[in-house]
C-alpha cells in the first residue's frame, strides 16, 4: 500500500468514495438538500465545488433527482438506500462469469441471522413472520 487514498496524491479520496459520503448524507436528510447543505454533512475539508461536481455527475448518472432551489438545486436520492445497494449487487453477480461460485461464497459470508433472514425471504410471501417471530 503506497499511503494513497486512491493510489495518487497522498490524502486524495476516490471518487466512488467521495460519491458514496455524498448519497450516505442524502439518504440521512429528511429531504433534498442544496450542495451548500450537503457540504455541512460531510466529513473533512471538501471545497464546495468538488461537492458540487460530485451531485452533478451523481444526477447525470440517474442516481439523484434535483429541483430548482433559489439560483441553484436541491438533489435527493433518486432510490433508497436499500434498493441502490441491491441493485448494485445485482450488477455485479451479473458482471462475474460464475454466478453460482458468487452465491455460493456469499451465502456461506453471511452471519446467522442474515442467514434466516435470506432464507424466510426465499420462502415465499406465505410465512410473514420474521426470523426473530415478528411481523412485517
Amino acid at each position: 500500500m503506497n499511503g494513497f487514498r486512491d493510489g495518487g496524491t497522498p490524502g486524495r479520496r476516490a471518487r466512488g468514495e467521495l460519491e458514496s459520503n455524498v448519497l450516505a448524507a442524502l439518504w440521512s436528510a429528511d429531504g433534498p438538500l442544496t450542495a451548500r447543505q450537503v457540504l455541512t454533512g460531510l466529513p473533512d475539508d471538501l471545497a464546495y465545488t468538488t461537492v458540487l461536481t460530485i451531485l452533478s455527475r451523481l444526477y447525470d448518472k440517474g442516481m439523484l433527482v434535483r429541483h430548482r432551489a433559489g439560483r441553484g438545486y436541491a438533489y435527493e436520492p433518486a432510490r433508497d438506500e436499500a434498493s441502490h445497494t441491491a441493485h448494485r449487487m445485482k450488477s455485479l453477480l451479473e458482471g462475474g462469469s460464475d454466478r453460482e461460485a458468487v452465491l455460493t461464497r456469499f451465502v456461506s459470508e453471511l452471519s446467522e441471522r442474515d442467514e434466516q433472514l435470506l432464507q424466510h425471504l426465499l420462502s415465499g410471501p406465505e410465512d410473514h413472520a420474521g426470523p426473530d417471530g415478528a411481523g412485517h
